[in-house]
């Protein structure tokens, strides 16, 4: 298989283009017709068969150019004799040239990102120490490189290094980089699997040469390893620019949905919303397709017949015995108090973002006092609702047992067999009147009575905690602190209102 392409299809998942197999195989038969010569062809006809929405176009267009990009960074340094001013310019902390701004900046921070990558060898301190004293080096005749890098070098062919570059980054999976730090690591993989080692030997015997033009080829084989390094360092920055960034994000991401949210800081809101939504989006694109084939319902034979009389029994016409779906209500009762705020503020985003599937949602808040907070989602975009739910309530000392009456008082009434409650709280009553007659109430009339604790199991009953007494009148108990536990509370809500 086409191991450039395989790693551009990989870069464009990373990119959160979805590729499946046979639109891979249809890459690889676009690649088999129009090659790689023309590169506006390749990117126009490959653009034909892998992305499919607009923002997948979008990201396709900006991951090709960033995979075949070819940028010329620094000169390579040429083979002419070093003058004196020429020699002094190898001289600097990293061997360096400091003239030119391309090769990585000034000499100091040049010499800190070589210090990473791989410490000064007693080669390269040879060289610069011979360096030091080019002013006795004339113009003149030169040996040969006989080291396979060396030779390459002295080749001066930018592309054939560029591929050797690339070759060497495939040998030692460059693309699989995730972190900033490794840049160093990978670049000194890269440089060990193209021949560092046997040009650094080459560099040293030569440096200790007596024969002027040996010492010749040590000084310019030093200057042209030093741009190779950079070149190299240039190309492990690109991978990874190229596979790590949304790797890296992805990591982030994953680290965000196992952490407890009331370790999270302000910071951490935009992403985690932006996590929810995408959460959100996929249980409803998993649900509702669901829920259709559900409502449709079996086949209806005899009504098919019937229908398809007038056309001589040819079946066209196709019945189902459709059955009517009562549309699930569902109560979510929310502890916004200080100590739960941020659970409340994420389950009720959560629960708002999925208006296709659960299209009747109430909510209420609390902290002593309760009221309903559903005209604030109605009137409000979700993040100015749940703000001005927060400040609304989240004020006062906790009292679940108040709570508790005022909801009886607003709703009882309406629930039913088709309603589903939710408790989000961590059962906290400040040894004030827990009201089980109530949730018993509630746990009678109601489909599902769902209580999401925040803390953890270990730290449900102790204290001022009430989970022993209101455990009996729920149908599921689960422990909630986490986005992942969030999401699969949620989705087992939707997977019992199909």
């Amino acid at each position: 298989m086409d191991q450039l392409l395989t790693n551009f299809i990989r870069a464009l998942r990373n990119a959160d283009v979805r590729i499946s197999t046979a639109e891979t195989l249809d890459a690889f038969s676009t690649v088999h017709l129009v090659g790689y010569r023309d590169r506006q062809l390749l990117k126009d006809s490959l653009a034909l068969v892998l992305p499919k929405t607009p923002d997948e176009k979008a990201a396709f267009d900006t991951c090709f150019d960033q995979f075949f990009s070819f940028r010329e960074r620094s000169p390579l340094p040429t083979s002419d004799a070093l003058t004196d001013d020429g020699a002094s310019e190898t001289t600097d902390a990293d061997g360096a040239q400091p003239g030119n701004a391309d090769a990585g900046g000034s000499g100091d921070s040049q010499g800190k990102r070589t210090g990473r990558g791989q410490g000064p060898s007693t080669a390269t301190q040879s060289v610069r120490e011979s360096a030091d004293s080019a002013e006795s080096l004339d113009s003149g005749e030169m040996s040969a490189a006989q080291s396979a890098l060396g030779q390459l070098l002295t080749r001066a062919n930018t592309i054939e290094i560029n591929i050797a570059i690339s070759a060497a980054g495939q040998q030692v999976n460059v693309h699989q980089i995730e972190l900033f730090t490794q840049k160093g690591v990978y670049t000194r993989r890269i440089l060990e699997a193209m021949g560092h080692a046997e040009l650094q030997q080459e560099i040293f015997t030569l440096t200790t040469s007596d024969a002027i033009p040996d010492r010749r080829l040590a000084q310019d084989l030093g200057r042209r390893r030093d741009w190779l390094r950079e070149r190299v360092r240039d190309h492990v920055e690109h991978q990874f620019l190229l596979h790590a960034d949304v790797t890296g994000r992805r990591l982030r991401e994953s680290l965000l949905r196992n952490l407890r949210l009331s370790t999270l800081e302000q910071r951490h809101h935009r992403l985690l919303q932006d996590l929810v939504q995408r959460m959100a989006r996929k249980l409803v694109a998993a649900y509702s397709r669901r829920r259709k084939v559900f409502r449709r319902g079996q086949l209806h034979v005899p009504r098919t017949l019937r229908r398809n009389l007038k056309y001589d029994d040819a079946i066209f016409d196709l019945q189902w015995k459709s059955v009517k779906t009562d549309q699930p209500k569902v109560f979510a009762i929310c502890d916004v108090s200080g100590s739960v705020a941020n659970y409340a503020r994420f389950m009720l985003m959560f629960l708002y973002s999925l208006e296709e599937v659960l299209p009747k949602v109430r909510s209420f808040a609390f902290s002593s006092d309760l009221g309903e907070v559903s005209d604030l989602f109605a009137r409000n975009n979700i993040d100015d609702a749940i703000a001005l739910a927060l400040r609304q309530y989240g004020s006062g000392s906790t009292d679940y047992g108040q709570a508790l009456a005022d909801f009886r008082k607003l709703c009882l009434d309406e629930i039913d067999k088709r309603s589903t409650v939710i408790m989000l709280g961590d059962a906290r009553n400040n040894y004030s009147d827990t009201r089980t007659d109530v949730l018993k109430e509630i746990y009678d009339r109601a489909r599902r009575v769902i209580w999401l604790n925040p803390e953890a199991r270990s730290m449900w009953n102790t204290g001022d905690s009430e989970m022993r007494h209101y455990s009996p009148y729920c149908h599921q108990v689960d422990e909630c602190g986490t986005l992942t536990q969030l999401e699969r509370v949620v989705s087992r809500l939707l997977h019992s209102q199909r």
